[in-house]
């Protein structure tokens, strides 16, 4: 009797210890992660430009079409089918029919159907998917992707400029609740690719223009207790600065593509890699990129050997801007010497992450130069002519190199930081220039490198879909390429195309764009990045995003090639 007390009493006791574990109290069915930047920017599909924006809006919301995380092809979203014109000009898609939209509900603890103003479900509809392209279109919203928009979609880019309000002037129409239409300017392509994109998903207008019961929010729809998606997750709790968490939507119907999510949430804290690293440590997360300071100890410690993953963190490129309309960084010779004057590998080393990338397209899309086959392509380390340069420039400017000074601006992180200090310590020893660091979170940053005031901006491009095309002509082309409001490349706000060495890009780069032999598409490539990186000179790529991460054995998920996951196909053991 006093056996089976004691087994008992062990029994409850060990009951009670997993109960109180934090993690047991999640039931373990909750992905725990970090974003090491401050504030998430926004998960508004008409304003997210970056990389946790796209991640959160593409699993609150499914486009059209969507992404395979483990090939990078596009599969069916919200259509279930779709056809094309004869000359591919005139796409019509069927809509996955009895997707409501839903939102959190503080008060039970639940996600909710949202109810229209008779008290029905309200259904996402053909005509959700118009008003979101709509209003990423509207001037007054200045949507950062509206340009892929414009480039594509037939009388787009005279809606985005104001010069029409009529939307239906643009190829984006309703043909009934299940069906729309989109019309494109040429066949190509990219069309299908951008069509999946976040700011052309569906978006609640009710919400936030309002409607004959309710109080349109404008900008603030995106905020706890009031966002409304439609996803395999939406969103529980967003506080700002600190933390955010997504909630599987058990209203997803699921399909083949996009299955009903296993996970019960996505939690997101708000901190620095180092702090992100102690609670992985601590069992608090389950996800942590190695900072370069604890690189060596944890690659060689036998307790996170099933933890290492070598990965692609996106698959993007690191890479440093020059302004080239601030003194010194306005001369050429200046921003070739600083190009030059970087020991790439060292970089790579010192930060402990990444793939030394001596040009900027990621070899891993299609069309991309591969590195085999193009040895000398872009910019390595060349401390001899890189100190020519700056002595030439300076015997002109009848200066000394400590006289020539250089403002470096990244945004806040502790590898950002770590790299910031190797790069200057490259420019000041290799070539005595005198260069000063600032940072500031990511939101602030992207402001500011915006306005032109420091002479080298941290930068990065992520795929939007995995074509050079995407690192190239959606990158600097004029109008409206994503990075040409920060090279200001060839003119500020693209006022003057003539440069002839911005002319020879562009044709080459068009050209590249519809050209079919793979050989010849690579090499139309090749000769667009050195005249980034030599006859202008205006960036220098730094690295790829491959590194070492730390991933819980217990999550369980598809290996993802495109840097974007799918939470809704990982479980836990």
């Amino acid at each position: 009797m006093k056996r089976n007390l004691v087994v008992l009493l062990i029994s409850i006791l060990m009951t009670m210890l997993l109960i109180a574990s934090p993690a047991m109290a999640e039931g373990e069915n909750i992905f725990r992660t970090s974003f090491n930047s401050g504030d998430i920017p926004s998960i508004d599909q008409a304003l997210v430009t970056d990389f946790i924006g796209i991640q959160l809006a593409d699993e609150m919301t499914v486009g059209l079409l969507r992404q395979n995380e483990e090939t990078g092809e596009l599969e069916p979203g919200m259509a279930v089918e779709w056809t094309a014109s004869d000359d591919k000009l005139v796409y019509t898609f069927k809509l996955l029919e009895g997707i409501p939209w839903v939102k959190y509900n503080p008060d039970t603890d639940a996600v909710e159907e949202v109810k229209d103003c008779a008290g029905n479900t309200r259904y996402v509809t053909a005509k959700d998917f118009v008003y979101g392209v709509e209003r990423t279109l509207r001037p007054i919203t200045a949507s950062g992707y509206a340009f892929l928009v414009n480039q594509s979609i037939v009388g787009a880019a005279d809606y985005n400029a104001g010069t029409t309000t009529d939307f239906s002037t643009v190829g984006v129409k309703v043909l009934d609740d299940a069906t729309v239409e989109l019309t494109f300017i040429e066949d190509g392509v990219f069309n299908l690719n951008i069509v999946s994109m976040w700011m052309m998903h569906a978006m609640p207008s009710w919400l936030i223009d309002g409607d004959d019961c309710n109080e349109g929010v404008a900008e603030r729809w995106t905020e706890s207790g009031v966002y409304e998606g439609y996803g395999p997750f939406t969103l529980k709790e967003w506080v700002h600065d600190s933390e955010l968490t997504l909630i599987a939507n058990p209203f997803w119907l699921g399909t083949d593509a996009v299955p009903q999510p296993k996970l019960a949430s996505v939690h997101y804290d708000l901190i620095g890699d180092v702090m992100a690293l102690s609670e992985y440590e601590a069992g608090n997360m389950d996800y942590a990129v190695i900072p370069s300071g604890d690189y060596d100890r944890i690659t060689t410690d036998p307790a996170y050997t099933d933890h290492l993953i070598y990965r692609p963190t996106s698959i993007g490129t690191e890479w440093l801007i020059y302004n080239p309309w601030l003194a010194p960084t306005d001369d050429l010779r200046v921003r070739l010497a600083l190009s030059y004057a970087v020991d790439k590998d060292a970089v790579v080393k010192a930060v402990k992450a990444g793939e030394t990338a001596p040009y900027f397209i990621n070899p891993a899309v299609a069309g991309a130069p591969k590195r085999e086959d193009y040895p000398d392509l872009g910019i390595m380390y060349d401390p001899v002519k890189a100190k020519a340069l700056i002595d030439e420039y300076c015997a002109e400017k009848g200066i000394l190199p400590a006289d020539v000074k250089l403002i470096y601006s990244y945004s806040t992180s502790d590898q950002n930081k770590l790299r910031a200090e190797a790069v200057q310590s490259m420019w000041q020893t290799n070539l005595g220039i005198t260069v000063e660091l600032q940072n500031s979170e990511w939101a602030v940053f992207k402001v500011e490198r915006r306005e032109g005031l420091a002479n080298v901006y941290r930068s990065s491009w992520v795929q939007d879909y995995m074509d050079a095309n995407n690192f190239t002509a959606d990158v600097f082309l004029c109008p409206g390429g994503a990075y040409q409001p920060i090279t200001d490349w060839p003119s500020v706000e693209c006022k003057d195309v003539s440069d002839p060495v911005y002319v020879k890009y562009a044709e080459i780069i068009k050209a590249a764009g519809k050209e079919v032999d793979a050989a010849k598409r690579a090499e139309l490539y090749a000769q667009s990045e050195d005249i980034l990186m030599k006859e202008t000179a205006i960036i220098n790529p730094l690295n790829w995003n491959n590194s070492y991460v730390l991933m819980n054995p217990r999550i369980t998920a598809p290996v993802s090639i495109t840097g974007y996951e799918r939470w809704e196909k990982w479980e836990v053991k």
